[in-house]
């Protein structure tokens, strides 16, 4: 199976998210490069953070580079724009601004490698892989830099593809279960009462935090985030309250002070933008579950693909056939993909 075969006339934003470094996101990019060349699929690209360089900045460490074919659309800083390989004609440079320059829209006019750095902002982002359809590209792609996993968020891209691999830990068990929480959790059941979700998009708008009654009538809390405010909440939850709606992060701490206030966050929904938003390791999330937190999301997020990497930079690696029949045997529903096996330019 090839990855750019999920894609193809479904999409055209997607993201290809890592579970950390070196876990393979950007070999998992390159192979859908090659493959969508091999469709003859006209490709935008851009990023959040920074990837194609030589050299990881911060682990001093070689890193794969991006292989780019002639006619693909780049979104990328301005002062990147002269560390390409391939040559580039400029398209736009837009308003958008991060600490290493504005950020153009641009074509590659040869194929070669280049590097990329997109703007900072999830909304940013969303417009200039826009840009590039609007300027001919049949699918933007979305890079999403170190546990970023915010350009999985349905906000910005409509799909996406999870890379993972040995670096997680030496242990293959602990690498199968911290990528299946993560796919887990982006399978968090939607909230589809359509009251709620009129509530819950002020409320976000807003950034309040707000408690719905069994009369799905709104009650907003005066506090800025829900970071250290679970006993501010928890206390605030009585036995008619039926949803609580949470902008921003929820994270371990906020969900337990919460349980540890109240009886009543049983019957109640507690529903987050997507999950993106939760920070919350495998076991605590085991321990929330059965102590009958209900969390829910505005919107799912749609994972196409896992792709795995057998191999961990400090020198250990995985029997490959094996970590992907372990992988499947948990992720019986989304294809897994073993990159390193990929084609080559």
């Amino acid at each position: 199976m090839q990855i750019i075969d999920l894609v193809q006339g479904k999409y055209n934003i997607i993201s290809v998210i890592g579970m950390s470094k070196n876990a393979g996101k950007t070999v998992a990019l390159n192979e859908l490069l090659c493959e969508a060349a091999g469709k003859d699929m006209v490709i935008g690209l851009t990023s959040i953070g920074r990837d194609g360089e030589k050299q990881d900045i911060v682990t001093c460490t070689e890193k794969p580079l991006i292989y780019v074919m002639e006619g693909t659309y780049i979104a990328t800083a301005e002062s990147l724009f002269n560390c390409s390989e391939a040559k580039l004609e400029i398209l736009e440079i837009t308003d958008f601004r991060t600490p290493i320059g504005r950020i153009i829209i641009a074509k590659a006019i040869s194929p070669g490698y280049v590097q990329i750095a997109g703007p900072c902002s999830n909304s940013e982002i969303r417009v200039v892989a826009e840009k590039m359809l609007e300027y001919g590209a049949e699918l933007s792609i979305v890079d999403g830099a170190l546990d970023r996993v915010s350009s999985a968020s349905p906000t910005i891209t409509q799909a996406t593809i999870l890379a993972t691999g040995a670096v997680l830990s030496r242990d293959m068990n602990k690498v199968v279960e911290q990528t299946v929480h993560r796919v887990n959790l982006f399978h968090i059941e939607e909230e589809r009462d359509d009251r709620i979700k009129a509530i819950a998009k002020t409320a976000f708008e807003e950034k309040k935090v707000t408690l719905i009654d069994e009369a799905f009538t709104p009650k907003t809390l005066s506090i800025k985030t829900s970071l250290n405010a679970g006993k501010t909440i928890g206390e605030a939850i009585e036995a008619s309250t039926h949803t609580v709606i949470i902008p921003g992060s929820f994270v371990t701490k906020t969900a337990m002070d919460i349980t540890s206030m109240t009886k009543h966050y049983r019957n109640v929904n507690f529903v987050i933008q997507d999950a993106t938003k939760v920070f919350i390791d495998h076991r605590d999330w085991l321990l929330l579950n059965k102590l009958g937190l209900n969390l829910k999301v505005m919107e799912s997020i749609n994972i196409l693909a896992v792709t795995i990497n057998p191999y961990a930079p400090q020198g250990y690696y995985f029997d490959p056939t094996l970590f992907k029949e372990r992988m499947g045997t948990y992720l019986n529903n989304v294809p897994v993909i073993d990159v390193m096996e990929g084609c080559e330019f």
